[in-house]
């Protein structure tokens, strides 16, 4: 209201509604320029994974633990879509013609057999040096040229210009890593096809998950590098 009396002065010499609706666009782009971005990226583990990148296709390294799941996590979407009544035509290609997302892909473990049994995969992931390996690694098989594409971005700025795109959206040992688990799904939701199916696998907020996913699995056994886990960011029954 300030700013307009000063406006209202000088009527005599000025347009007040053009002056007006300057303030206004003037206001507008401040509040744009102050408000904070609702973001999913936790930046400390980004980094942490980003160090792990030269590493993350070693079968005996720091990741084995998600390369001894990895048999089980293919199995886990590749059923649940034929339980939705997608029928194979090639038994080799279970996937055929199928659009995968891949959040939170990290090296490219799940999205790799995924595109090998015939699906189509887009996976995206906040670190380039994570996104750099996996495209690497996907070189070294001809067979996946054209089946998998790679994107270093984050699923709030993916979702946007990717609405209904996907027949089933991905998330394997992802979303206990990030910041808004809210704005995360919603993203990942707005992603997928009317009747679409979205595959999620975590770790939910007990004392089992804290005493075996952090204790003995960082701790004792070494299976996984020290920090991988937040416990407090696990998910608890009532997000589930």
């Amino acid at each position: 209201m300030v700013a307009i009396s000063q406006i209202l002065v000088g009527t005599d010499q000025y347009d007040i509604t053009s002056h007006i609706k300057r303030l206004t666009e003037q206001t507008d782009q401040l509040t744009k320029s102050t408000s904070v971005k609702r973001s999913t990226v936790d930046l400390a583990t980004i980094d942490l994974h980003s160090k792990l990148s030269n590493k993350w296709w070693d079968i005996n390294g720091e990741m084995r633990a998600l390369h001894a799941l990895n048999p089980l996590r293919v199995q886990f979407v590749r059923d649940g879509l034929a339980n939705t009544g997608i029928k194979a035509e090639c038994p080799y290609l279970p996937l055929e013609g199928i659009k995968i997302l891949d959040v939170g892909c990290g090296g490219g473990l799940l999205s790799e057999p995924l595109a090998r049994i015939g699906a189509d995969v887009t996976a995206i992931d906040a670190s380039s040096d994570l996104i750099t390996t996996a495209k690497e690694h996907a070189m070294l098989d001809p067979s996946l040229d054209g089946k998998l594409n790679y994107i270093q971005t984050v699923i709030e700025d993916f979702s946007p210009n990717n609405k209904e795109v996907y027949n089933a959206v991905v998330a394997s040992e992802v979303i206990e890593h990030v910041n808004d688990k809210e704005l995360f799904l919603k993203c990942c939701i707005n992603s997928l096809k009317p009747g679409g199916s979205i595959f999620l696998t975590t770790l939910n907020r007990t004392l089992p998950s804290w005493l075996g996913g952090i204790i003995a699995a960082e701790h004792v056994l070494k299976l996984v590098p020290k920090g991988t886990h937040d416990w407090n960011k696990f998910m608890v029954a009532r997000q589930n």
